[in-house]
């Protein structure tokens, strides 16, 4: 693999201490901002009387992933390096971000909810990109990127407790806080590795916008069914994201909070073991797995209540590690080694938050809140153990799917 332009591919090369710090540090600088609004803004719209706008605000995300991934796919593609992209997009991301917290008032929640909009079509893309530039950077070396990656869920755990820390969960100046860290990554996107931009095959600004050479992917049949899967374990993903907290509520656990910061420790674990596991077993074995583990999660659940069964509801939140990190970290590997012999890395991972963070999680948030209308308005913990059924079959059946469909052909696929 050559170096063009002066970009570091890192196969050449051993990783370096150095390279892996970098790294480290994006990722968590990236998830930081991230994690420093995104936890508790349900709890400030509720705080400031816009408790009414919470769905729209939480479905911005989703509807972002979408937008940005083909808004953003031309430039991804040819016209700026990965690294400059993150540049601009954080720091103009972090003046919105500033902007934000005079937004949030009833007179003007309308218009904050836009503006959330257009910050997060600005963010989601560069979750792709932070990935793009890992991998790229690592190379051959793809077994070293969930070290680097778990950095990303350390700044969104340590976004946490700082928040906390300076009594901001209810304050719209959870933004103010997130606007920092943002432009302090723009401007450390400056010193990231100079990888090149992708450079795909087709030269027709049209297929560029759309990203035609990453949805080209999907003639491979593993990639297709790979996707395909993705899209659908991101289904019961958003259903945790948003109704985890009131079932842990309803199970009487007192500190919530905590409880499910149990699930982002176990996440953490997971991530700096998964170099091993990778090399281990390879990655079909751990994307069954993750999507196993979902299943056995939402079982959990549904057995889980605050007596006898409090365990189940404990163990289902410490399998976060496993339900995430086996899928979506081994899944961002697997993507690059299918994307970057046909020079469509960056297309790919941005093609891959659309699918994921984008249309299997606006699907899951809709989906849950339909389970959700059919509750009692104040739901026992039999009526959550009820819904809970439904996405652990739903995960199961995903599962088999996958077991069934999915051969792992990459190394073949990506020498085609």
């Amino acid at each position: 693999m050559a170096i063009a332009d002066g970009a570091v591919t890192g196969v050449e090369r051993p990783i370096s201490g150095v390279l892996t710090g970098r790294l480290s540090a994006l990722m968590f600088l990236q998830f930081f901002v991230w994690g420093a609004w995104q936890v508790t803004l349900g709890l400030v719209m509720q705080t400031v009387g816009i408790g009414n706008l919470i769905g729209n605000a939480f479905s911005m995300g989703p509807i972002a992933s979408i937008a940005g991934s083909f808004l953003l796919g031309m430039v991804a593609t040819r016209y700026l390096s990965p690294k400059m992209l993150m540049v601009i997009l954080h720091l103009v991301g972090g003046v919105i971000l500033f902007v934000l917290p005079s937004l949030i008032t009833p007179e003007n929640g309308a218009t904050f909810v836009w503006l959330l909009l257009g910050y997060m079509i600005l963010y989601m893309p560069t979750v792709g990109l932070a990935n793009t530039i890992a991998l790229k950077s690592f190379g051959e070396r793809v077994d070293n990127f969930p070290f680097v990656r778990a950095f990303g869920t350390l700044g969104w755990i340590v976004a946490g407790l700082i928040i906390g820390w300076l009594g901001l969960s209810a304050s719209p100046q959870i933004f103010t806080v997130a606007a920092v860290v943002s432009i302090a990554l723009g401007l450390y996107s400056f010193t990231l590795p100079n990888v090149a931009p992708d450079a795909p095959r087709d030269e027709s600004i049209v297929r560029q916008v759309f990203c035609v050479e990453a949805f080209g992917l999907m003639r491979q049949r593993s990639f297709l069914v790979f996707i395909a899967c993705a899209t659908l374990i991101s289904i019961p993903l958003a259903m945790y994201y948003a109704y985890a907290s009131p079932y842990v509520g309803a199970a009487g656990i007192e500190n919530v909070s905590g409880t499910l910061a149990i699930g982002q420790m176990s996440e953490l674990g997971f991530m700096f073991a998964m170099p091993l596991l990778y090399r281990r077993f390879g990655v079909k074995p751990l994307l069954l797995v993750g999507m196993a583990a979902w299943a056995l999660r939402y079982a959990l659940f549904a057995i889980g209540d605050g007596g006898s069964g409090l365990w189940a509801v404990y163990l289902g939140v410490a399998l976060h590690g496993v339900c995430y990190d086996f899928f979506f970290v081994a899944g961002a590997i697997y993507t690059g080694t299918i994307a970057t012999p046909k020079g469509v890395n960056a297309q790919a991972q941005g093609m891959l938050t659309l699918f994921t963070y984008g249309v299997g999680m606006l699907l899951g948030s809709q989906i849950g809140a339909l389970l959700y209308a059919q509750l009692p308005e104040a739901p026992t913990i039999a009526d959550w153990q009820h819904m809970w059924w439904y996405p652990a079959a739903a995960a199961a059946v995903i599962a088999l799917l996958f077991q069934l469909t999915f051969r792992d052909t990459s190394k073949a696929e990506a020498a085609a």
